[in-house]
């Protein structure tokens, strides 16, 4: 199944979550100077247009990346985040949105290097016209999950790798565990980070617990619902559970999580939470 289109949900809360965690690892990495590997398992299209008709049939970036930007006083990780959307768009419209690849890419050097998933057969040229510079990018229409075994270890040494399936299909569940097992044999001092979306309590917990399974270490779990996530409404809020996450992390979500469940909040039950599945 390749259905699922990212576009209509661009810049809604879950994006925003998952890209702020992104963002504060990128500025832990580029604080060496060595050079660093990044693989994304489902790239997308790169960067979104929120004028589009997908976008605009939902407006899920109203209640999210657009709310945020008329805030003032926000905690240092989240202004860092809307510097990188204020970038993309220099007027005072909200017209575009960066996807995961466009948020690594603020952050990447020369030296640093960037291996792009994406299957689906309309969204991988799109992907590949953004990214041209192979040897800045390389940007393949394959199975994300094969390349954790293909790309890992990088010659780099250092590695981010970031898993976000759409969980269209139950099995999405379990192969992304299986990925982070692999992976984790692979790159062991690696940086991963896997979102999962918060469609209900249960199903959230079966992953966090089979992540627990696997008895890797060093596994921080940052979580953000802004809703009640009984109701069937949807997605209710997301998570990213990071293995070796960068030592400030922990700190910089208990700053920024409160924030955003106050001003992304749907209801009074929104909720956040930031623990350690496993310590180090």
């Amino acid at each position: 199944m390749l259905s699922y289109r990212h576009i209509y949900h661009a810049g809604n809360h879950a994006d925003i979550l998952k890209h702020l965690t992104m963002s504060q690892i990128c500025r832990h990495f580029i604080k060496k100077d060595a050079p660093f590997f990044y693989l994304d398992t489902h790239a997308g299209i790169g960067q979104y247009s929120l004028n589009s008709e997908q976008a605009q049939k939902n407006k899920e970036f109203q209640s999210g990346i657009a709310r945020l930007l008329t805030e003032k006083n926000l905690p240092e990780p989240i202004e860092e985040l809307l510097d990188i959307v204020r970038e993309m768009n220099p007027t005072d419209s909200l017209t575009m949105y960066p996807g995961s690849p466009k948020i690594v890419d603020y952050y990447v050097r020369q030296k640093d290097k960037l291996h792009l998933c994406e299957l689906h057969p309309n969204d991988y040229p799109t992907l590949a016209a953004l990214f041209p510079n192979k040897r800045k990018a390389n940007v393949v229409k394959s199975d994300g999950f094969a390349a954790v075994k293909a790309m890992l270890p990088p010659p780099q040494k250092r590695g981010f790798v970031l898993m976000d399936p759409p969980y269209e299909v139950k099995k999405d569940y379990q192969y992304v565990v299986q990925a982070l097992e692999e992976g984790h044999k692979r790159f062991p001092q690696g940086t991963y980070a896997v979102w999962y979306p918060v469609l209900n309590r249960q199903q959230a917990n079966d992953l966090i617990r089979s992540i627990k399974a696997t008895k890797i270490r060093n596994v921080l779990l940052v979580e953000l619902c802004i809703r009640n996530t009984e109701q069937e409404r949807g997605m209710a809020g997301s998570g990213m559970i990071i293995v070796n996450p960068p030592w400030t992390l922990e700190k910089e979500a208990k700053e920024c999580l409160p924030v955003l469940s106050r001003l992304l909040a749907e209801d009074d039950d929104s909720d956040y939470q930031v623990t350690w599945i496993t310590p180090e």
